[in-house]
């Protein structure tokens, strides 16, 4: 468990200053040991020097679900474990024979968290732009502004996606670039664009994004992270858009990008590093791989793999899978 150790006199300022960046576990209380307070922040890079702290103190929830709502044993048995918090917005996904007991849930929901305002009951995902399919049952305002690993992503909950489960991976992400010019295609609203403009400063990244409404967030991130000089955002479809010979890094953060493995591929110079994401079916995990070797064989370019790994399960039997690979 991570934590910020500053003097009693710094430390309201400190936990401003971290509050504003989305730093601070909230999980956790902040303690005062030998003279000093402990802020627990998440693993997420500050600028504060941190320390790992020996004995965290928890929060204990005073509401749970159950707790709160009267309904039947049996009901109570099918609701959630768990939910999603979007800045200041809940996504709940529900059995379906709770439905009719859904603007009751959301309202509880709301309770246990007052910093909230709005609920959405989350329904999947739908077209190949996956877009979310979700209904309004609590509040007004489904626009709000998400922060992460010291970044800021204003989006409309309604209509774009945000996994928490890839968080690992934005964060190992924030980390590389340095100096590169990098090609992040499918970048949405900026997962891994603004990240990486903020904490490794490449020399330059092409965000290229086809879907409008995700487009006008992406300029949005851009400027509210104050990376206009790295990101350059480019709307239209990578198939016509993406750069060729160019990029120290590629970024193919979509699961059905193979067919623009080659735009992906040419768009790298000799050594440079790919990072292929696809859904896999546990039975063909080596699918991502062949397709890649195959794909830069068309092109006359060999392939080095420098690492395949799960990322989460996506589907009973179907993994979230990075690849990524050296292209000579």
């Amino acid at each position: 468990m991570k934590a910020v150790r500053v003097s009693v006199e710094d430390a309201e300022t400190v936990r401003q200053k971290l509050l504003s960046v989305g730093a601070i576990d909230k999980t956790r209380k902040l303690v005062k040991r030998e003279g000093f307070i402990e802020i627990p922040v998440t693993d997420g890079a500050v600028e504060f020097p941190v320390i790992e702290q020996e004995k965290p103190e928890f929060y204990i929830p005073k509401k749970t679900l159950c707790s709160i709502l009267d309904i039947p044993e049996k009901d109570k048995k099918l609701l959630p474990s768990g939910w999603q918090l979007l800045g200041d917005v809940i996504i709940v996904t529900l059995h379906e024979e709770l439905e009719p007991r859904k603007y009751d849930i959301a309202q509880a929901l709301l309770s246990m968290y007052p910093g909230c305002r709005t609920v959405l009951l989350d329904r999947g995902i739908s077209g190949r732009m996956r877009q979310p399919m979700r209904e309004l049952i609590a509040g007004d305002k489904t626009e709000t502004i998400h922060r992460e690993n010291g970044c800021q992503f204003r989006l409309d909950a309604m209509q774009i996606m945000y996994s928490q489960g890839n968080l690992a991976e934005r964060k190992r992400m924030s980390g590389y670039g340095r100096s590169e010019v990098v090609v992040d295609m499918f970048a949405g609203i900026g997962y891994f664009s603004i990240p990486m403009a903020v904490h490794s400063k490449p020399l330059q990244i092409y965000a290229i994004e086809i879907n409008p409404v995700s487009f006008g967030y992406l300029k949005e991130n851009i400027r509210l992270n104050r990376v206009e000089n790295i990101i350059e955002p480019v709307e239209g479809d990578c198939a016509l858009f993406t750069p060729r010979g160019i990029a120290d890094r590629v970024i193919m953060g979509y699961f059905d990008a193979h067919p623009y493995l080659e735009n992906g591929i040419s768009a790298l110079v000799h050594g440079g590093i790919l990072h292929y994401h696809e859904a896999v079916p546990e039975a063909v995990e080596d699918r991502p791989v062949n397709r890649i070797v195959e794909a830069a064989g068309k092109l006359g370019r060999k392939v080095e793999i420098i690492e395949a790994r799960r990322i989460k399960k996506y589907a009973p039997g179907v993994w979230h899978v990075v690849v990524d690979a050296k292209i000579f």
